[in-house]
């Protein structure tokens, strides 16, 4: 099933069964396995290949030629019965060419950098790059980069505010209207 306004190049193959969202836009050289699920407004940049187990929430941006697994141990002709989630959570980007393993979780609005392998689950906000990913820094939804607002408060240029809490834990600073 395919959401209206959704836009699929050319050379992309999306299986029956798959599920994508309104508004995404799906690029060149694209394939989508038929229990993948795809958020509304989602983009899949040229080259990428999204294996059962993936699912994608809203606003995620997937880059050029990044690549997913979804076996831990493949031999050829034998497959698991169920694959591993690995869930891409609200707003997050994956930069060109990074490998996420399979049954992670990527946080929401978190960056991962390009060519970074993710062996580990990322939180909420997190900037990851390396090889293998560790965390940077913390990023805002609208992209940049924070930065410490002093004690556990950290700002972005935007305007928003932050709150870690605890050293691995970011959560967006709800302020008073």
């Amino acid at each position: 099933m395919v959401g209206a306004g959704t836009r699929i190049w050319a050379f992309a193959h999306v299986l029956t069964g798959a599920v994508i969202g309104v508004d995404c836009n799906i690029c060149d050289h694209t394939f989508i396995e038929g229990r993948v699920r795809i958020g509304d407004r989602v983009t899949i940049k040229c080259g990428v290949s999204l294996w059962d187990g993936v699912e994608v929430a809203n606003d995620v941006f997937i880059g050029p030629n990044v690549v997913f697994t979804n076996d831990l141990r493949p031999r050829s002709r034998v497959s698991p019965a169920v694959y591993p989630r690995t869930w891409l959570q609200e707003g997050c980007s994956l930069g060109a060419n990074c490998t996420i393993l399979p049954g992670l979780t990527i946080g929401r609005w978190a960056m991962i950098g390009a060519g970074a392998v993710v062996t580990h689950d990322v939180p909420d906000f997190a900037l990851v790059f390396g090889v293998p990913a560790r965390l940077k820094g913390w990023t805002c939804r609208c992209g940049k980069k924070l930065t410490t607002a002093g004690g556990s408060r950290w700002a972005c240029d935007c305007g928003r505010v932050y709150e870690s809490k605890g050293e691995h834990e970011m959560h967006e600073f709800l302020q008073p209207k």
